[in-house]
């Protein structure tokens, strides 16, 4: 009985350290890491629409064109400019469509400004002719093409820009009561701009943007009853320089892994 009691013990001894032996050779389990979180793609498809807040500039002009003969001291071809600034808001709508990094949109504005002036003309009295001007508001249409880096994008745009302008005299020295009048003309021109926008939240839009305009003329008829005074004015060019703020709609987050 005791030989056979060592017998079993010897051959449970040679198992454990034969397992011992297997497992060594198995070596450590290999450590597997986590991928790598990568933030989601901002994506720039959808329609948005927002605000806008700044300032803007506008160089005016207008000029005898000779269609009423002299005025005081401003033959034909002869006339006036001068600047003005003052700020300016409005409201902005599009749609844009990204391929990979590149975005292509569309854009419509409407814009209230405040860029008015007065020029006097002294050539026969302290204050003989007293022009002024006002340009209130600009609308534009515009295609835009930028790049985007995750939620930044850079931009450039351009398209149709129009604004209402008006020009208005009084004649105090000839005639202070007929030798008044004024008009409002819409002037039709181009636009282009660049800017950057940068996507805060999902929907959640905000950017800075600079703009530049010119425009073509209109006649304007000055003369109130005599029907003397004719010019050709214009807003030669308006600068604007905006903040934005726009929310984004069907705007789904892109993974990428």
């Amino acid at each position: 009985m005791r030989s056979k009691l060592i017998a079993a013990f010897a051959c449970t001894t040679a198992l454990v350290s034969t397992g011992a032996a297997s497992a060594a050779d198995l070596g450590a389990r290999p450590y597997t890491k986590a991928p790598a979180y990568i933030e989601p793609l901002f994506n720039w498809t959808g329609f948005y629409v927002g605000g806008h807040i700044g300032g803007a500039w506008t160089n005016e002009q207008f000029i005898n064109n000779g269609n009423g003969g002299g005025f005081g001291d401003l033959l034909p071809g002869q006339g006036y400019r001068q600047r003005g600034a003052g700020i300016m808001g409005g409201a902005q709508i599009g749609y844009n469509w990204q391929a990979n990094n590149y975005v292509f949109g569309m854009e419509g504005t409407i814009s209230g400004l405040d860029n008015k002036g007065t020029v006097v003309n002294t050539a026969f009295g302290a204050a003989d002719d007293i022009f002024t001007w006002r340009a209130n508001v600009l609308a534009t249409v515009v295609g835009r093409a930028g790049f985007a880096v995750q939620n930044n994008l850079f931009y450039i745009k351009g398209g149709y820009a129009g604004v209402n302008n008006r020009l208005s005299v009084i004649d105090n020295v000839a005639n202070p009561t007929t030798g008044s009048g004024g008009q409002t003309h819409w002037a039709n021109g181009w636009t282009v701009g660049a800017g950057w926008e940068y996507g805060i939240t999902r929907n959640w839009i905000v950017g800075l943007e600079y703009n530049y305009a010119a425009f073509g003329s209109q006649t304007y008829q000055l003369g109130g009853a005599t029907a003397n005074y004719s010019f050709d004015a214009k807003p030669r060019d308006i600068q604007w320089a905006v903040v934005r703020a726009s929310y984004k709609f069907d705007a789904p987050v892109i993974g990428r892994y």
